[in-house]
């Protein structure tokens, strides 16, 4: 399994800024080893974050998104000690979830 996620959310202004780092490879498919062999492809394909339980963002990633992704993102509402959850999905079965709280 890969790396904690490093997610950090506040609250300003009636919305709530998420900030997400991701550990991920995230290979192409198109990158060749030393030995000239191609590099299979591994990357994510589906990412949800939640804010108690409500899905606020559910995107799809694709193999151009580069290695270790950051993404940022706000949605309106929240409040300090809610709970945000983001979990995500790749081409080959892996999984992760992570969660962090409101500040």
């Amino acid at each position: 399994m890969a790396n904690p996620m490093r997610i950090r959310a506040a609250v300003k202004d009636g919305f709530t800024e998420v900030r997400v780092l991701m550990s991920h490879v995230m290979e192409t498919g198109q990158r060749k080893d030393s030995s000239g062999a191609l590099v299979p492809a591994h990357f994510i394909t589906e990412l949800t974050a939640k804010h108690n339980d409500k899905v606020v963002l559910l995107a799809q990633f694709g193999p151009s998104v580069s290695t270790n992704p950051y993404l940022s993102f706000k949605f309106q509402g929240g409040a300090k000690g809610d709970k945000i959850v983001v979990s995500w999905v790749d081409n080959k079965g892996d999984s992760r979830s992570d969660e962090a709280l409101i500040a």
